[in-house]
């Protein structure tokens, strides 16, 4: 079974989107995300990306690397933590965020951060139960017209 199948994995972005941005983003720009929108992320030669397998399918994917901000120097950052929607809250993210972190160590990255949107309540849950803690840092993002603002979590165990 190919672990790099492009479409498939663009596809957990866009069905996790769908159903974990309902009532965050605004809904005509989910129902616009086109098949396929996030292949060419996943060219990206800065990006690692692992995904989860059940049953010789697909069903997560996570892309990480060192942190694009400047400011954060020397920091891994995970970018990305997606599942599809009938396989969130049974253990696949848990033990996709682990091999993460674990990838994350074995590159000598000591410190790790991600971003979340604030009114995604589920991901910070999900996140703040695997050791990450909330920090005053964020970015203002629009997203369909919306403005949304992500705050920074660090790994702290």
């Amino acid at each position: 079974m190919p672990t790099d199948d492009k479409m498939a994995i663009s596809k957990i972005y866009e069905e996790s989107w769908k159903y974990a941005y309902k009532n965050i983003i605004p809904q005509d720009y989910l129902d616009t995300i086109p098949e396929g929108r996030w292949v060419k992320n996943l060219d990206n030669p800065n990006f690692r990306t692992l995904v989860c397998i059940d049953n010789e399918k697909i069903v997560g994917t996570s892309s990480f690397c060192k942190s694009r901000f400047c400011q954060f120097d020397r920091w891994g950052e995970i970018i990305s933590i997606y599942l599809l929607p009938d396989y969130m809250g049974k253990g696949f993210g848990k033990a996709l965020l682990r091999s993460v972190i674990a990838e994350l160590k074995k590159s000598d990255y000591k410190n790790i951060f991600l971003w979340v949107l604030e009114e995604n309540f589920r991901a910070r849950h999900f996140y703040e139960k695997a050791g990450f803690l909330i920090t005053t840092d964020y970015l203002d993002d629009t997203i369909g017209g919306k403005n949304l603002r992500e705050i920074r979590y660090i790994y702290g165990r």
